[in-house]
């Protein structure tokens, strides 16, 4: 993928978090990088999502460093820039502060794997990454220390949000909009008494089934 169509997808990638209720004014943002590039692509920090083009996203070495673009980037930057240093399969990061999972980031609570859903596209629980302040690596120390190994996409970094990864910008909106999907769906069910976990076993059978299985696969 060149800059100029990965600038085009991750312009549009951010219509989706408006689309599905992730983000509220101009919190949040979608990266992406070529698969085992040097430069990513991020939103503009500050922009409204409305005023959103291919032509204003920026782009970023591997170190956070602007390398091209009109506009500062994205606050985020830099745990965006440590994720892709220290994890060269992610080719995508997300972060949103999303109601429902933000409410468990809060709580500093993961969420428990209740639904095949979750055991599908998770694999087991959503962890709790260590509470950071933005500006530095700090936050993205804490998504590499708590995704290396976990097979959830998602992270809830404590008092903060949601951050998600994926093998590209896509799979990590993805994953950002069934974090926050399970989350509500696992908030209400401990509304109405305590829900029923699911053994780990079906969980691993689940989860090999969604992601081996389910959906088109190319024969050629």
């Amino acid at each position: 993928m060149m800059l100029p169509e990965l600038r085009e997808t991750v312009s549009r990638l951010h219509a989706e978090l408006v689309r599905y209720n992730l983000v509220a004014w101009t919190a949040g943002n979608v990266s992406g990088r070529d698969p085992g590039g040097e430069l990513f692509v991020i939103k503009p920090s500050g922009v409204s999502y409305d005023e959103l083009t291919p032509e204003s996203m920026v782009v970023c070495d591997l170190d956070g460093n602007l390398v091209e673009g009109d506009y500062a980037p994205s606050s985020d930057t830099a745990a965006h820039a440590y994720t892709y240093r220290n994890m060269p399969e992610v080719n995508g990061v997300v972060h949103t502060h999303s109601t429902y999972a933000s409410a468990w980031a809060a709580r500093g609570e993961p969420i428990p794997c209740v639904l095949t859903a979750m055991a599908d596209e998770f694999g087991g629980e959503i962890p709790v990454g260590p509470f950071a302040l933005i500006g530095n690596d700090d936050i993205g120390k804490g998504i590499v220390a708590t995704l290396g190994g976990h097979r959830s996409p998602a992270v809830l970094m404590q008092n903060h949000g949601v951050f998600t990864i994926g093998d590209s910008p896509k799979a990590a909106v993805k994953a950002a909009v069934m974090c926050e999907d399970v989350a509500r769906t696992v908030h209400v069910s401990r509304q109405l008494g305590d829900p029923l976990p699911i053994p780990q076993a079906d969980i691993d059978r689940l989860y090999d089934r969604y992601q081996n299985v389910y959906g088109q696969r190319s024969t050629l």
